[in-house]
């Protein structure tokens, strides 16, 4: 049940990725993601901090996202999956977590898409926390 938890957080990861990733390249302002000055996706997905080494951000969200959804579901069966699910995970959450820190502190704007894969990493590092533990619990 966790790893399907796990899938359908991956799942939605991917979906929100992806958007984020075609907002990163979209000429055209959107009103979707747009509330107030404060939250601004197309701010935060057009700035100089939304590429890493000339990869969109959210290129690298989808890959990771795509990444946890093929360990939940393809090789969940492998004695070693619940231990790199929670690595790729808590990797996932420190980029996250450092990302938000830079929309807060940085742009002083928010994007309502990157908030969201903050918390869907959070949730899937959680997860993977448990089964994790899970695991040691079984061999032990």
């Amino acid at each position: 049940m966790v790893f399907l938890a796990i899938a359908i957080l991956a799942v939605v990861g991917v979906v929100v990725s992806a958007v984020s990733l075609q907002r990163h390249y979209a000429k055209s302002a959107t009103a979707f993601c747009e509330i107030g000055e404060k939250f601004n996706c197309d701010i935060v997905n057009r700035s100089e901090w939304s590429s890493v080494m000339g990869i969109p951000v959210a290129g690298i969200g989808l890959v990771g996202y795509g990444v946890l959804l093929a360990l939940a579901t393809v090789y969940r069966s492998r004695a070693e999956t619940p231990m790199r699910l929670l690595v790729a995970a808590f990797a996932g959450l420190a980029f996250a977590l450092y990302l938000t820190y830079v929309e807060g502190y940085v742009l002083e704007t928010w994007c309502i898409l990157c908030l969201s894969s903050l918390g869907l990493i959070a949730g899937i590092t959680l997860l993977a926390g448990m089964a994790k533990a899970r695991a040691v619990d079984l061999r032990g």
